[in-house]
């Protein structure tokens, strides 16, 4: 699976990270739902580190069609809100 971290690049990730990352995900959708920004920014820099942890950087130049984006750690609660749907932030997970 291709992933697309906002603002980072774009990983090939195992298929078996797929329920680990939707994990996070809805802890980041429940942050939102709380209005907590700081563990929001937290479980995103969950999901970034398990990315880069367990994938595999593809090159800069690469022109491989993104799985799945995940938004930069930085984003505000307004943005995240912006992002929202029923699915998280990370939309159609495949699994």
């Amino acid at each position: 699976m291709i992933v697309r971290v906002m603002g980072e690049g774009q990983y090939e990730v195992p298929d078996e990270l797929v329920p680990r990352l939707d994990e996070i995900d809805n802890a980041a959708v429940a942050a939102i739902e709380r209005g907590d920004e700081e563990a929001l920014r937290s479980r995103l820099s969950e999901l970034h580190a398990a990315i880069e942890a367990a994938g595999t950087r593809l090159a800069d130049t690469s022109l491989r069609r993104s799985d799945l984006i995940v938004p930069p750690t930085d984003l505000s609660l307004d943005e995240a809100r912006r992002l929202f749907s029923e699915e998280g932030l990370i939309p159609d997970l495949p699994g």
